[in-house]
């Protein structure tokens, strides 16, 4: 009986340290939240090489109706090119970001809050390959609306000469 109880208290003790040292690890409310409100969290997956100059994604996008979560989707869509790259797969190579400079978009903030106003100019640079609303997998029901995913069409050369005319981006043959 004294060996069952000694046992028991070993086992409790144990896992009591067990779930301590793993409540040190956990995230606050506030520290997950922004996490995924971060303007540089992009869900973007690459589906394949697309015609010369371009890339070929999935695009994930959150909003409270699914429009503005496809809105979203094409934003984040184009920002992904120019600020973080694209993840290499499907036969197709990683894409490094136009922009390599990590402060760019602090920099240039007049520039990009130009850029992706509703109906600006990065719309010129993105053709949605989906046809209709998304629906199935693509379309998910999350706490706060919906979470949309997109396959879409960036036109990585021309965006890039663009940012370069407008002095965003450095030339590629301006050297080091």
């Amino acid at each position: 009986m004294k060996r069952l109880m000694s046992l028991t208290i070993l086992l409790a003790l144990v896992f009591a340290f067990a779930t301590g040292t793993n409540a040190q690890e956990r995230y606050s409310r506030k520290e997950i939240k922004a996490h995924y409100n971060s303007s540089y969290n992009y869900e973007v997956q690459i589906m394949g090489v697309g015609q010369d100059g371009t890339k070929v994604m999935k695009v994930w996008g959150f909003g409270k109706r699914v429009e503005d979560a496809i809105i979203e989707a094409k934003m984040n869509a184009v920002a992904s090119v120019i600020f973080k790259g694209i993840p290499g797969g499907y036969g197709a190579a990683a894409t490094p970001a136009i922009l390599t400079d990590p402060n760019a978009a602090d920099k240039n903030a007049e520039y990009f809050n130009s850029f992706f106003s509703p109906g600006g100019k990065y719309l010129q640079f993105i053709t949605m390959t989906t046809d209709g609303m998304p629906s199935g997998q693509d379309r998910l029901k999350v706490k706060k609306g919906f979470k949309v995913a997109i396959y879409a069409q960036v036109m990585y050369d021309a965006l890039r000469k663009q940012l370069e005319t407008d002095g965003i981006a450095r030339r590629l043959d301006s050297g080091f």
